[in-house]
C-alpha cells in the first residue's frame, strides 16, 4: 500500500508543477504579445450606415411603384404592420412570358432615373437595390403554370431614420371595463 500512496503523491506534485508552468507560460506570452504589439490607433468615428437624408416610406414606395408601372408591372402596397418599423411590401402579378425581363428593366430604370444603386449580390434569383436608408429586394419570378400570371413580390426595408408608412393602421379595440 505504501508504494501506491507514494506514487499518488508523486503524480499530484507533477500535475501541480505542470499547471504552474502553464500559468507562467501564459503570463509570459501575454506580456510578450502586449509589449510587441503596435498600439491601437484611433481612426475616428465610423462612417454613416447610409448616405444622404433618410427617405420616408411613402417616397420609396411611390418611386418603386412608378418604376414598375413604366414597364407594365402593376403592384399594390400591402398594409404595414403598424409597429413603426421601416418595412413595406409591394405585390402584384404580371404576364409570365415577360415578367423576369420587365422586372430587370424596371430595376435598371430605378438605377438610371432615380439614383438607386445595385445592392449586394445575393445570387442570380434576386435583384437588390439600395438608396439612402432603404434596401429593395425582389426575387425573380420562376416559371408559372400555363395561364397563371407570375407573382411579383418586393420587400422594402430601411435601416433607420425613415418615417414609417403613412398607411392607416387598423384601430385597436377599446378596453371595456366590467
Amino acid at each position: 500500500m505504501r508504494t501506491t500512496e507514494k506514487t499518488d503523491t508523486t503524480v499530484r506534485r507533477r500535475q501541480r508543477r505542470g499547471a504552474t508552468a502553464a500559468l507562467v507560460m501564459a503570463a509570459l506570452m501575454t506580456t510578450t504579445v502586449t509589449a510587441c504589439a503596435p498600439p491601437l490607433r484611433d481612426l475616428g468615428p465610423l462612417p454613416p450606415r447610409f448616405t444622404g437624408p433618410p427617405l420616408p416610406a411613402d417616397t420609396v414606395v411611390s418611386e418603386m411603384t412608378s418604376v414598375l408601372a413604366a414597364d407594365g408591372i402593376t403592384v399594390e402596397r400591402e398594409p404595414s404592420n403598424g409597429q413603426g418599423r421601416c418595412s413595406e411590401r409591394l405585390m402584384g402579378r404580371h404576364a409570365p412570358e415577360t415578367a423576369e425581363a420587365d422586372l430587370k428593366a424596371a430595376f435598371a430604370r430605378a438605377r438610371s432615373e432615380h439614383g438607386w444603386k445595385t445592392g449586394p449580390d445575393m445570387g442570380s434569383e434576386s435583384l437588390i437595390l439600395v438608396k439612402s436608408n432603404w434596401t429593395v429586394i425582389a426575387s425573380l419570378p420562376g416559371e408559372s403554370a400555363q395561364g397563371i400570371q407570375a407573382p411579383i413580390v418586393m420587400s422594402l426595408t430601411c435601416l433607420d431614420g425613415g418615417s414609417p408608412s403613412a398607411s392607416p393602421a387598423a384601430p385597436s379595440p377599446a378596453p371595456t371595463s366590467s
